[in-house]
């Protein structure tokens, strides 16, 4: 961290300095666990624990990433909404700061991640649907392609369900409405 730390001693910079890494590494390895790579996840701890917005460069300088890698792990951290790109007085140079709520954090995220992979399921289960259907009417008295198809129908119809029922779930964290059940805690 490039922070004027003029006013703790050796030590006490020494063991600030460890427990914000231990933190930062917890962030990285449970980001990991979400599909966020590593670099990614200590790129967004180490921004956790700036105190004032910050360049490109300067976190590049501070991380000893390169350029790309940087620029790759904050355009990955803008779209899932982690951080922001704020103005910077003076400069005309991009500033970036971390978005500090982690609830919404947890909530953009999930949203953009389950809502994309829930469209996308459901319309291939539509279509498959409409493909079962047309079969099952092509030959209406195949009691064996009935009893096939109707059994892959069902299925299709209960994996619909919990797609509608998923939906619902993201509209409640996108609204806020889950915190009616599972408060935050303050």
């Amino acid at each position: 961290m490039d922070e004027n730390l003029g006013g703790l001693t050796p030590e006490q910079s020494r063991s600030l300095d460890a427990s914000r890494k231990r933190v930062i590494d917890s962030i990285g390895k449970n980001m990991d666990l979400y599909g966020i790579t590593l670099s990614i996840g200590h790129l967004y701890g180490q921004m956790y624990f700036q105190n004032e917005p910050i360049t490109l460069d300067q976190m590049s300088q501070q991380m000893g990433m390169s350029k790309t890698s940087m620029s790759t792990g904050m355009r990955t951290l803008l779209d899932l909404k982690m951080i922001d790109k704020v103005w910077g007085k003076g400069s005309r140079k991009d500033f970036y700061e971390v978005v500090p709520d982690w609830h919404q954090n947890f909530i953009d995220f999930f949203s953009i991640k389950w809502r994309k992979a829930v469209e996308s399921n459901m319309t291939s289960l539509e279509r498959s649907l409409k493909e079962i259907r047309v079969l099952q009417a092509s030959d209406p008295d195949n009691d064996t392609l009935r009893e096939i198809t109707s059994i892959d129908e069902q299925k299709i119809v209960d994996a619909l369900n919990y797609y509608r029922w998923l939906h619902r779930l993201i509209d409640a964290f996108e609204s806020g409405k889950i915190f009616e059940f599972i408060p935050k805690e303050e």
